[in-house]
Order: C-alpha cells, then structure tokens, then sequence
C-alpha cells in the first residue's frame, strides 16, 4: 500500500494518520489508474475514501453527535451512510456500485472501466470532505518502484 514505510502511524495522533494515509493513497490511486493497474488502483481509492471519512469524524467528532463514537470504522459503508445521514456527503456518490467495482477488482473481475470518471467521482468527495485540495509536495516522496 502507497503508505507503507512512508508514515509511522504509532507515532502520530489517530485523526492525522488518518489524513495522512488517506491523502497518500489518492496519489497512489492516481498513479496506479493511469498506468492501468486497474484493481490495484481503485482498491487504493477506497483505503483513501475509508481513511478520509475517519479522518472526517475524528476531526468533527463534537458535530456528528454521540453515534460518532459507536461507529465500526472497519465498516466503510456504515461509515459513509452516517455521513450522508448527517448530511456531510451526498447519497449522489453510488457508494454501492464504487464498493462492487472494489469487489470486482478484487476477484480479478475487472478488466477497463471508465476510471478517470471514478477518479472524478472520488476526488469530489475527498473536496466534500476537506481532504482534498493539499499540495502533494507536502507528501513524503513515492517510490515509484513500488507496485
């Protein structure tokens, strides 16, 4: 993953490891989509999503209300219904069909998609949610080497 041996997460406080990783991954998406690592790469946009909605709650916690905390993180989609619930993303990002275009990849399924409109359709969310725009250059460098 684009985060190993560029983040420590045990040394940093749990909603900017979030961040951290979450803004790695993008990049790391980004790079793995344009040189059609299809799966590879949209599986990388989803740790991004997961670990942005975490970032989002644990820097907002006071604004989701007490649900917040009883929150399974590992659950990505209970984790983005309770944002659309509170009306922090719109239910106009097709969660389920990003997280079965996931599955497909997984299973080796997938062969093309239109990933440029998913990379579109990611990013948005990552702007809704405050992660995106930041400099990449504030990012620890890639090695691009790595899968």
């Amino acid at each position: 993953m684009p985060h190993f041996g560029l983040m420590d997460e045990r040394k940093m406080e749990r909603k900017d490891a979030a961040l951290q990783r979450a803004r790695l991954h993008i990049r790391g998406g980004r790079r793995r989509l344009r040189q059609g690592k299809y799966a590879a790469g949209i599986a990388t946009l989803y740790d991004a999503l997961s670990f942005a909605m975490r970032w989002y709650i644990l820097s907002h916690e006071e604004d989701q209300g007490s649900r917040a905390g009883e929150l399974d993180f590992e659950d990505t989609r209970a984790v983005f219904y309770f944002l659309v619930s509170r009306g922090v993303l719109e239910d106009s990002f097709d969660f389920d069909r990003f997280d079965s275009l996931v599955e497909k990849g997984l299973r080796d399924e997938l062969f093309e998609f239109d990933w440029k409109d998913w990379l579109g359709r990611v990013e948005d969310v990552m702007r809704r949610l405050g992660v995106m725009p930041f400099d990449e250059a504030s990012l620890p460098p890639e090695d691009p080497s790595t899968f």
